[in-house]
């Protein structure tokens, strides 16, 4: 399991004691902008054709002692990459546009905002092999809110790309807090890895907690973020 909850953006009022302050600065490091602000690949970028992807298939097939050539796998390599232009469609797709369109009409409404148990498959950058499981997205919306339904195909764009859950975890967080700028944004996963199920030591993965705190465009009061961290625990053992 995996969690990020930032503190409360600047300039609104917050708790969080001096020497707090300092630990909750910044966004992560490792986090590009152009990560959640655009498709990850460009329209001019240089890509291998179709036919060279299925070539790879059938080199693939042979390596593990098959024979691209008998029946059942004729097909095989056209089968396989027309399966990775749907499992990585997430490439191509702009998280920023999943957010574009917010509502005001929100009656004053300044409390948390929680969409539980979004169901998402993604496949593991250093085995591609699937991990599957749920995220909890909480957000403090300022006047606007999203469609909830926004938030899981923000989660399917970003999942549909080659990652790890913490990466993951963070790119939707990351996203939540420069795209809406809310007051603040919480993110949990919880998934289950078969590239440590069906293979290596072959066992069910125990889920991770990986709670994170920071204050780059915005979030939550550090009392509220002990809540938020909390509340999302708490629906992890439902």
């Amino acid at each position: 399991m995996d969690a990020l909850i930032k503190s409360l953006r600047p300039g609104k009022p917050s708790d969080a004691k001096p020497t707090e302050s300092k630990i909750l600065d910044g966004r992560p490091a490792e986090l590009d902008p152009a990560e959640f602000l655009a498709a990850a690949v460009r329209a001019d970028q240089p890509r291998p054709s179709r036919a060279e992807a299925e070539n790879a298939v059938e080199t693939l097939l042979s390596y593990i002692g098959e024979n691209p050539a008998r029946e059942g796998l004729l097909d095989t390599p056209r089968r396989v990459v027309e399966a990775f232009d749907e499992l990585y469609q997430g490439y191509h797709q702009c998280p920023a546009e999943a957010l574009n369109r917010t509502f005001g009409e929100t009656a004053g409404y300044d409390d948390f905002v929680l969409v539980r148990d979004i169901e998402f498959t993604s496949q593991c950058e250093h085995h591609m092999m699937p991990f599957y499981g749920r995220a909890h997205i909480a957000y403090t919306p300022v006047e606007r809110v999203v469609g909830l339904s926004k938030l899981a195909r923000l989660t399917d764009i970003f999942a549909r790309r080659l990652q790890t859950q913490e990466h993951l975890t963070a790119q939707i967080a990351a996203a939540i807090d420069e795209i809406l700028k809310p007051r603040g944004v919480a993110v949990m996963i919880e998934a289950e890895h078969t590239c440590m199920s069906v293979r290596g030591v072959a066992k069910q993965p125990l889920y991770r907690h990986v709670p994170r705190q920071s204050s780059g465009a915005g979030a939550f009061p550090v009392h509220g973020a002990r809540v938020a961290a909390v509340a999302l625990a708490d629906l992890a053992r439902d």
